[in-house]
């Protein structure tokens, strides 16, 4: 049975521009994959059931974004074909490596090709968008440029470096730390280019960074730790922090030293999503 990858991402900045009437906050950033992540399989019935075949802790079948995503793809086309999934989730819940929008991205992608349904990459797209605000850029496949709430994209082209991660043992919760008052939510916006620069100097940031530290230091130690080796960031609203280095032996050095969490691994930033590889 195919394995259809689900890979990880890495927010490498991240400014709240400001925030629209309906509340949701407005944002600059930059996606890039991981060649590492979840692992997922598909098997097509015909009784036009969607089966979720291994349960994840603490998530309702209901609720789960692989189940809400193959659904949705049957009432947008009226497939009348179903599926029994599979779910290696080695990503972690609530760590801002986006593993349930991944998921939930591969299971469109997989599906539209499994079920024969012939939808593009842009319409899928448009479909992905009410599962989550960073499904798009998983559907895209590409490193990305994001504006809006998270949906407008451009592609980019970005350094395929090595990262370590580490992943506190805490779940951030996204909607806590977007009702911080103490949220920076007034960046000013800015180019393409100037994201190049800080990147090229070391100096990105995430503005969700501070607040994050304030309600959860397990995070804030974990990025403290990290700086000793070079200039750390926290992808999303965390708990995930990562550090570029210069390969991937060098990532391995640095979790032999005994980090202060216990999860952890190394991955090389990729700009292509693997699923591509895998469909037409």
């Amino acid at each position: 049975m195919q394995i259809w990858p689900a890979p990880a991402k890495l927010n490498l900045f991240l400014h709240i521009t400001g925030r629209r009437q309906d509340g949701y906050h407005l944002l600059q950033t930059v996606f890039q994959f991981l060649d590492f992540g979840d692992r997922l399989r598909f098997k097509v019935t015909e009784d036009g059931i969607i089966r979720r075949e291994t349960p994840v802790a603490g998530v309702a079948e209901e609720a789960d974004l692989c189940v809400r995503a193959a659904r949705l793809l049957q009432q947008h086309t009226g497939c009348t074909l179903g599926a029994d999934i599979w779910l290696d989730k080695r990503l972690p819940m609530g760590g801002g490596l986006g593993g349930g929008s991944s998921d939930a991205a591969t299971t469109l992608l997989a599906l539209n090709q499994l079920w024969a349904l012939g939808l593009s990459r842009e319409n899928l797209a448009g479909l992905a968008l009410s599962l989550g605000a960073d499904v798009p850029v998983f559907v895209a496949g590409h490193a990305a440029w994001a504006e809006g709430v998270g949906e407008q994209l451009t592609v980019i082209d970005l350094p395929e470096r090595w990262y370590v991660v580490l992943a506190p043992d805490v779940q951030v919760s996204t909607a806590q730390v977007f009702r911080d008052p103490e949220l920076t939510r007034n960046s000013p916006p800015i180019k393409i280019r100037d994201f190049h620069a800080c990147l090229n100097q070391g100096n990105c940031r995430n503005d969700l960074e501070p607040v994050v530290r304030k309600h959860f230091p397990e995070v804030g130690r974990a990025l403290d730790w990290l700086a000793q080796f070079g200039a750390p960031g926290m992808t999303g609203s965390g708990a995930c922090v990562f550090l570029p280095v210069a390969d991937q032996q060098a990532g391995l050095d640095i979790l032999d030293k005994q980090p202060p969490v216990e999860a952890g691994f190394v991955a090389k930033g990729v700009n292509r999503h693997p699923i591509l590889n895998l469909i037409n």
